[in-house]
């Protein structure tokens, strides 16, 4: 069988030498790219047009390519037909869904790396669907109907930053599209993740999706 090219991205060093050796290991895989940022990524698959790719979901981003969600659409909507592996320390459903319902060929907790990036690289040369084991269940969320009621608490300035945040959008974006300073931008979205009791973008943006303010 013709060996199937393989790009993978990490910012971690050890990570990416891990991912390396499992990859190499393996005769039906040909490694041909790495990346430690998502424009380096997006360069990579540009040029070698992987089969598979494998790669972190929190990449240092950048203002055209983010990184997490942003960054994974991109790259299936403009590599349909490169499989994407993600590599998460993420435990929330919400957002392991979405991985999901995007379309990538599976979602491999980083605490499980070896034996499962194996068991991937094996489905996917079969041709098979790969399921990894359910994550143990945490959540920034809380009691559900909670989401609503931190929201409402949400000034229309802060609230109009979040709408811009979903889309992708920096803080140095979202400042120039309302005519506000970075400061006073980061400011308002930092008094929305206060509010909303969240402590990093990741679970910012899981509040956002759950709540479905702004789809």
């Amino acid at each position: 069988m013709r060996e199937m090219n393989v790009v993978i991205a990490d910012d971690h060093p050890i990570v990416l030498v891990g991912v390396r050796e499992i990859v190499q290991r393996d005769s039906r895989y040909r490694l041909v790219g790495e990346a430690v940022s998502s424009s380096q990524l997006v360069e990579q698959l540009r040029a070698h047009q992987p089969q598979v790719l494998i790669t972190d979901f929190n990449m240092p981003g950048d203002d055209t390519y983010g990184d997490g969600l942003k960054l994974i659409e991109y790259i299936l909507r403009h590599f349909p037909e490169t499989q994407v592996l993600v590599l998460t320390m993420i435990s929330n459903n919400l957002i392991l869904t979405r991985l999901q319902e995007l379309g990538v060929a599976g979602v491999i907790q980083k605490n499980h790396l070896h034996g499962e990036i194996v068991k991937a690289l094996g489905a996917i040369s079969a041709r098979r669907s790969y399921e990894a084991p359910a994550p143990v269940a945490t959540t920034v969320v809380g009691k559900l109907f909670q989401v609503q009621e931190r929201f409402q608490s949400l000034s229309p300035r802060e609230l109009e930053v979040l709408r811009l945040f979903v889309t992708g959008m920096s803080v140095s974006d979202i400042a120039r599209q309302l005519n506000r300073s970075n400061k006073t931008v980061s400011a308002q979205k930092i008094s929305a993740m206060r509010k909303l009791e969240v402590d990093s973008d990741q679970a910012l943006l899981t509040y956002c999706i759950e709540a479905r303010q702004f789809q």
